[in-house]
């Protein structure tokens, strides 16, 4: 009986380790997207951060708003990118934001572009809230208006940090309910077995945050009705629904930049 109960407990193991491999097969692609480091070179005020984890070194790049000082703070964005991206064509794309005179920090996943080690949601939470620390501490980043902004995989990452840094504001752009929802929708494959659930809904349920959620209502990958769910959860959101897919959002009739700024001078973050 008792070599039985052994074979047993190690099957299991090997069933969880065996699941743990191939649901994070499917959720991270680390490889999918080629690295540019020449993008680096041509962002005036650009800086590479890299922090010491566990694995190995983590990469961000930080770019300071236009016209912000130690004077005169302005707001921060910490943009996290979808599961098959990096982060090194995001500056271009993210340039409305810095002359809003928003800030911008990009945290790298670990195993992405230059970075080291493995994805996992505990890995990517303990790299943002250290990422996150270091530039809330410069002087010309206002504490107090920090803005997360997720996108599909990214804005799971962003909801796992307000566990531990509430932001001031939050933009959810084609998110998840949860990774453990999608798992079931898609593959019949029980919570118990998701090692990495990103509970987005179940982290910020309730919460007081300002939130804007954007999703199309074509999304194949991620469906609508996870920011429905998402926006009957959170008190203070507001859904912007478009006519596009998972991977052609924004589309050319939604004023997108248009949304984000109105929405963050709604939330008090643009002044």
């Amino acid at each position: 009986m008792r070599r039985v109960a052994i074979g047993a407990i190690l099957v299991v193991i090997m069933v969880f380790g065996f699941a743990t491999r191939l649901q994070r097969a499917l959720l991270f692609h680390p490889d999918a997207a080629p690295t540019n480091e020449a993008i680096a070179a041509r962002v005036p005020g650009l800086e590479r951060w890299w922090h010491e984890s566990e694995e190995g070194r983590v990469e961000a790049w930080f770019i300071p708003g236009d016209g912000v000082s130690a004077e005169s703070p302005g707001p921060l964005v910490i943009y996290a990118h979808g599961n098959a991206e990096v982060i090194d064509p995001l500056p271009l794309w993210l340039g409305p934001y810095r002359t809003m005179g928003i800030s911008v920090l990009l945290p790298e996943y670990r195993g992405y572009g230059r970075s080291e080690g493995t994805p996992s949601e505990r890995a990517i939470r303990e790299d943002l809230v250290a990422f996150h620390d270091r530039a809330v501490a410069r002087p010309e980043v206002d504490p107090s208006r920090v803005v997360l902004h997720g996108v599909s995989l990214g804005g799971g990452a962003v909801a796992q940090l307000t566990r531990e840094r509430p932001p001031a504001a939050m933009i959810l752009q084609s998110t998840f309910a949860s990774v453990a929802e999608i798992a079931w929708e898609l593959y019949r494959a029980p919570r118990f077995l998701i090692s990495d659930p990103f509970d987005t809904i179940r982290v910020l349920r309730g919460t007081s945050t300002p939130v804007l959620l954007l999703h199309g209502r074509r999304d194949t990958v991620v469906p609508f009705a996870h920011s429905e769910r998402l926006q009957r959860a959170l008190p203070r959101s507001e859904l912007v629904a478009c006519d596009a897919g998972h991977n052609d959002l924004p589309p050319a009739d939604l004023d997108y930049w248009g949304e984000i700024r109105a929405f963050l001078e709604r939330s008090d973050v643009l002044r």
